[in-house]
């Protein structure tokens, strides 16, 4: 035995140089993974934003009805189309991302969204082209949700999978961040781009933030091209083609063997949603016309939250890690729910620092919500059927949540001239999330990349 390979077999714990060296590639790769997670996810929802900011502040007077109440609803209501097509996209890159891979399908999505919205920036008004404009709108629209409704699966399973130690519910957090991330740059491009365009904002100044996101789109695809798949996704497909064959279709596999899951998993995140797209849609219109607030202060106000959200999401991805996903979840939930009330109540005492506060706190609540959940979802699929199901369950409550949200907050306070009505809508949306949690359970043990049976059941 040479000198060195008795002083490695003489200190316990000590590895070899080989073993280091992989451990190292495997940390760098997992970094990359992190890395490409973010960032493609912070230029997706960047994209999605900009939109829900342009439909309150802009298209209504640009593409429909001149800025009438018919035409703030209708602005609203193109809304939903993305969150209508998000099922879509679930399905169509779920199938992709299953049987293709991870990075190759979210190479794909940030391709779709990228270029629907660049061209929104390209679209004549509808004094140019007239009824044709609100339609290719909506038609755009429709393909943002599209691309965004495979993205989520896929950034999520490519830092999840990466990752092979106890961190799992911290590595699947991190995406998340490029919600918020997305939001701040949104918000911030929308701020300088009224500032320097002036009065000229409706002629040329709202088509800025769309362009820009064609140059966001060429880094995005550049940092994505650089990150190998998922070790768990090659040896999920290896063992699948060779054990079961591929006679029937991931999407056809998921909903017969895990409907149950599929159909919680979009249950557990009313709340989650309505919070978020509220915050985000909502009360930039309320806070700027209905409380006289000004729409540059309640923007640096949803600014500062959304900063805040950036740091409490991966918090309780770790707190998920540490005490579990589902009581981290459940808490954040009935958290929600009892902060509803009080939420709009200090929304309407008009103090700044107030409403800052409000904002904050229930950004913070639905961290802890969100954190938690990229992993509490993920982790109740198989790996071979992981990205169709894990979508599937995530973009499901786009319809019957996210979508509607926004609308349906405007139609509550403008048929009962009350917040509180809104906050009701709230609470009830996060009531039913605790529900859902409740029967969804957690995961019985971590998923293993060699366990692919069909009939496994993680939640």
């Amino acid at each position: 035995m040479t000198g060195r390979a008795t002083m490695r077999a003489a200190v316990p714990g000590a590895v070899s140089g080989e073993e280091a060296e992989t451990r190292t590639s495997a940390r760098r790769i997992e970094r990359r993974a992190a890395l490409a997670g973010v960032i493609g996810t912070t230029i997706e929802w960047y994209d999605f934003f900009i939109y829900g900011t342009a439909a309150a502040l802009v298209f209504p007077k640009l593409f429909f009805a001149h800025g009438s109440s018919a035409g703030l609803l209708a602005s609203f209501a193109t809304i939903f189309v993305g969150f209508l097509s998000r099922p879509l996209g679930a399905a169509l890159f779920g199938h992709m991302g299953d049987r293709v891979g991870r990075k190759s399908t979210l190479i794909a999505t940030l391709l779709v969204m990228g270029l629907a919205t660049f061209l929104v920036g390209c679209l004549p008004a509808d004094g140019a082209i007239g009824a044709l404009a609100p339609w290719l709108l909506v038609a755009l629209r429709f393909l943002q949700g599209i691309g965004v409704g495979g993205e989520w699966g896929g950034a999520v399973l490519l830092t999840m999978e990466s990752h092979h130690g106890e961190r799992r519910g911290f590595m699947a957090s991190l995406p998340h961040i490029g919600v918020p991330l997305g939001l701040v740059v949104s918000v911030l491009v929308w701020s300088g781009c009224a500032r320097a365009t002036g009065d000229h904002l409706l002629d040329f100044g709202w088509r800025i933030p769309f362009w820009i996101s064609g140059v966001l789109l060429v880094i995005g695809l550049v940092i994505r091209f650089g990150v190998p798949e998922t070790r768990e996704f090659l040896e999920a497909n290896r063992a699948v083609a060779s054990r079961v064959g591929r006679s029937e279709t991931p999407i056809a596999e998921a909903f017969r063997t895990q409907w149950r899951a599929i159909l919680l998993c979009a249950l557990i995140r009313p709340g989650e949603q309505a919070a978020f797209y509220m915050l985000t849609t909502f009360v930039v219109l309320y806070g700027s016309r209905e409380l006289g607030l000004g729409r540059e202060f309640v923007l640096n106000a949803v600014l500062i939250a959304a900063i805040v959200a950036c740091f409490a999401l991966p918090f309780f991805g770790y707190v998920s890690d540490r005490i579990g996903r589902r009581r981290t979840f459940l808490s954040a939930c009935v958290c929600m729910t009892l902060f509803a009330f009080p939420y709009f109540a200090m929304l309407d005492t008009r103090a700044h620092a107030v409403v800052v506060i409000a904002m904050v706190v229930l950004m913070i609540i639905h961290a802890a919500i969100y954190g938690s959940e990229a992993a509490y979802i993920a982790e109740c699929f198989p790996a071979h059927i992981r990205y169709t199901g894990a979508s599937l369950g995530y973009q499901g409550a786009s319809i019957i949540a996210g979508g509607p949200a926004p609308l349906i907050s405007l139609w509550l306070y403008q048929t009962f001239h009350s917040g509180y009505a809104v906050a009701a809508f709230l609470a009830a949306m996060s009531f039913v999330s605790a529900c859902a949690s409740f029967f969804l359970g957690r995961p019985n043990r971590p998923p293993s990349s060699t366990d692919f049976r069909l009939s496994d059941r993680l939640c």
